[in-house]
């Protein structure tokens, strides 16, 4: 498995959007671009999916930007990568059971869809809101 640039970018922003939108107010995408040294041309690409996914919300005018549509502890970082795009479901041998011809003689296979299972179920317990909290007991 492996995370793309996209995938790093979108939980980056995300947590900045946590940082920088704390009391709810909503926060620009050159706002997010300035802070995390990201083009704003790729952010507004990756905020589109987590709107589309429902993760953030936008407002439009002076004064708008992008807000979160859920609780901090309600969103976790499984769900901010796959918005992006990532494909968490790969599994680490990049072979399924219905096109591999040796899964009847291949003793490792469970070992790769337990690994895969083992990642998705790690990203799926983090939450923005325990990431921004460890973050703080730092400080």
């Amino acid at each position: 498995m492996r995370i793309t640039t996209k995938g790093r970018y979108a939980l980056r922003a995300s947590l900045a959007l946590a940082k920088l939108g704390e009391h709810g107010l909503p926060v620009s995408i050159n706002t997010l671009s300035s802070e995390e040294n990201v083009s704003s041309v790729f952010l507004e690409q990756i905020f589109f999916k987590l709107k589309k996914a429902g993760i953030v919300s936008s407002t439009r005018g002076p004064g708008g930007g992008f807000t979160f549509s859920q609780a901090l502890n309600q969103i976790t970082v499984k769900q901010v990568l796959e918005a992006a795009g990532e494909d968490l479901d790969k599994i680490f041998c990049d072979k399924r059971k219905d096109d591999c011809e040796r899964v009847g003689e291949c003793m490792s296979h469970e070992v790769w869809v337990d690994a895969n299972d083992l990642v998705k179920n790690y990203f799926a317990n983090i939450t923005l809101s325990s990431i921004v909290n460890r973050e703080a007991e730092k400080h």
